[in-house]
């Protein structure tokens, strides 16, 4: 077994497991990894991305999600990055949870994140750009909300994917939807995970609550909310950044082809983004797993529900509805 799997599961084996009271920890413990100096901060393509990519795959096996590419868990691409001319096992990290209806088990709820940041720089004190919130915060979501819905998967088929080079302009995101491991036009609904971690928004603290970009743009943050609320976590519409942030992550590579699809997070903006200060120890991991179990609830309202997800008319989604139209025939 290659060195790097030995560590990524080696460090699995110790991340604590059982209750549903042991979620925060379990959410620390996975932050942690993914932003431990070790991996110098996940550069696409670098040794550290794929010892996370080797994390991953191994919580998502451990929770009983298939995967999701054939026998593996690993979409593979081959990645040459103009800083430093480095050439490499770039990854999405692709898992499956069959849904439950004979019919609806043949569409799609995705849940992502991207697991990459931005490494190391030369210069003076810290060069590692750890990446804890932007997006160990993310990845982490993913891996437990996977866990939460296999549990008891819902109808429809959920698909767990983590993202290579977002940093680097959507690549991983963008690499997926012109080679689909499952149909665009069966894919009804994607939640993208980003800084879901920090609750010391530059705007003012941010507890209990979580924004979605594109928030007007189609039905999908409104089935969240109804679905989120009742937990106590409200689901917002920021009154500057909903809309300008929605082609920012990797939901606008999805919503370009017409899948709607919509980011979660909690803080747009906080000290040290984009920054070497973007430690593990700065994250609000008993925020953050109460957002998870609530982030999990409206997943599985959305994967419950036979109603479609439909854009709505304006003119900021008149070419997501043609795309949508484009792909679907419809």
């Amino acid at each position: 077994m290659p060195m790097l799997t030995t560590l990524a599961l080696g460090w699995a084996i110790l991340a604590p497991q059982g209750a549903p009271d042991l979620l925060e920890a379990r959410l620390r413990a996975h932050v942690r990894f993914l932003s431990h100096d070790l991996l110098e901060g996940r550069d696409s393509p670098s040794p550290g991305l794929t010892l996370a990519a080797e994390y991953i795959a191994g919580e998502l096996a451990k929770v009983g999600v298939r995967p999701g590419v054939e026998d593996s868990y690993f979409q593979s691409f081959e990645h040459t990055r103009r800083r430093g001319n480095v050439t490499g096992q770039v990854h999405n990290v692709i898992g499956i949870i069959p849904g439950r209806d004979p019919v609806l088990k043949n569409e799609f709820v995705f849940v992502t994140a991207h697991y990459d940041h931005l490494g190391k720089r030369e210069g003076e004190g810290d060069q590692i750009f750890n990446g804890a919130n932007d997006n160990g915060s993310g990845t982490a979501g993913v891996i437990e909300v996977g866990r939460l819905l296999a549990a008891e998967p819902p109808k429809r088929t959920i698909v767990l994917m983590t993202f290579w080079g977002e940093e680097q302009g959507l690549l991983g995101a963008r690499a997926y939807t012109r080679t689909p491991v499952l149909p665009l036009a069966k894919t009804v609904a994607m939640v993208n995970l980003e800084q879901i971690g920090r609750t010391d928004d530059n705007e003012g603290p941010r507890v209990g609550e979580f924004n979605m970009t594109g928030f007007d743009f189609s039905d999908l943050p409104q089935r969240i909310k109804e679905a989120v609320e009742p937990t106590g976590v409200k689901v917002t519409k920021h009154p500057r950044f909903s809309d300008s942030y929605f082609g920012a992550s990797d939901n606008a590579a999805f919503a370009s082809l017409g899948v709607p699809a919509h980011t979660i997070s909690v803080a747009y903006a906080f000290p040290d983004y984009h920054k070497s200060g973007d430690h593990s120890d700065k994250l609000d991991y008993a925020n953050m797993a109460k957002l998870v179990s609530a982030i999990a609830k409206g997943v599985r309202s959305v994967a419950d529900d036979s109603r479609p997800i439909r854009w709505r008319e304006s003119e900021r989604t008149k070419r997501y509805i043609e795309a949508w139209q484009k792909l679907t025939g419809g």
